[in-house]
């Protein structure tokens, strides 16, 4: 029987504390097992709505968000497809059957620029009707070097369509503590990074290695499940395992970063897709955020930041041999 739940998640302008997160995958639970949720059929068809935007049209969200598709497409070696089928007077919200992209009015939402909300069938994952909307309450721009002051409507664009194509938040990046208790960010480590950088830049229309590991998690061809490698083990303290821990590995030969979480109670984890090479991996808590709003599920944070006793490498087109990294309680 489909048994379709509906899920919303939002870009930010700024928001409250984060931790360096790895890429995650939307989904569901079914018998105790995440089922990823992905589109099943190709290409993913969306619509534009007529509204224009603060500082935009309609015709300028039209080329930002084909831009940002084919940005995935190439980072996915063509496994995700996204396909423009034509403008419409409908808003970009509600359950109509279309995947409608658009600008809504929400001051209501004073932090947030945009926001994607789907349904998923939860017995298979197979995503069904997706809307993006762009918050008319900032000031956009399309121009090509990015415009003082205005949010760079590209890079959202970007973000939006990662989390329609099915991935959730990263948050490998760096942030300060601004004067109106709320985050500025200094480094974003990926377009799916929750908080968006200053206004005028536009260094987030590239995809970073987490988001293309986890695009390539996702939707994985011939060549993506060859060319790359992955790392398993387990998390553990006290002899237990440890629920929500976050996994780093670090390429210090090319500077790549990617990681993943434990997230079963016996303390597994996997991080796939990564290019092939040696990894020093870090262990560390998410004791500086809401863990929730990246897991939906309690975690466990009283450990110390723990390194792995070894380097590991990751072969190409395999996965290497299990490594127990055992954390310290604080």
């Amino acid at each position: 029987m489909t048994r379709l739940v509906a899920i919303t998640v939002a870009l930010v302008l700024t928001l409250g504390s984060t931790s360096p997160l790895a890429y995650l995958k939307l989904g569901a639970t079914l018998d105790g097992r995440v089922i990823d949720a992905t589109w099943h059929q190709q290409p993913i068809g969306y619509f534009i709505s007529e509204r224009n935007g603060t500082g935009v049209s309609a015709v300028d969200l039209r080329g930002a968000v084909e831009r940002a598709a084919a940005t995935w497409s190439g980072a996915s070696s063509g496994m995700v497809r996204l396909s423009y089928q034509g403008m419409t007077s409908a808003p970009a919200e509600g359950t109509d059957g279309r995947n409608t992209i658009g600008f809504l009015d929400r001051p209501d939402l004073d932090r947030v620029l945009a926001a994607t909300s789907f349904m998923i069938d939860a017995t298979t994952g197979s995503i069904y009707e997706a809307d993006i909307f762009f918050n008319t309450s900032f000031v956009f721009s399309v121009a090509a070097d990015g415009q003082p002051g205005r949010v760079d409507l590209e890079s959202v664009a970007l973000h939006e369509l990662g989390h329609l194509l099915g991935l959730g938040h990263s948050a490998i990046g760096e942030t300060e503590r601004t004067a109106n208790g709320g985050y500025r960010v200094l480094g974003s480590g990926a377009a799916m990074f929750p908080i968006a950088l200053t206004p005028g830049a536009i260094a987030d229309r590239v995809l970073q290695p987490d988001d293309i590991a986890g695009i390539s998690d996702l939707y994985s061809g011939a060549t993506a499940i060859i060319d790359t490698g992955g790392i398993v083990g387990r998390v553990t303290k006290n002899g237990q395992g440890v629920n929500g821990a976050h996994v780093v590995a670090f390429n210090p030969e090319t500077g790549i970063l990617i990681g993943n979480f434990t997230l079963t109670a016996n303390g597994d984890f996997v991080i796939a897709r990564l290019p092939p090479g040696p990894y020093i991996l870090r262990v560390e808590p998410l004791d500086d955020a809401d863990p929730e709003s990246f897991l939906g599920t309690a975690v466990d944070a009283n450990f110390q930041v723990t390194y792995a006793p070894r380097m590991v490498v990751a072969p190409q087109g395999g996965s290497s041999s299990p490594i127990e990294i055992r954390v310290l309680p604080k």
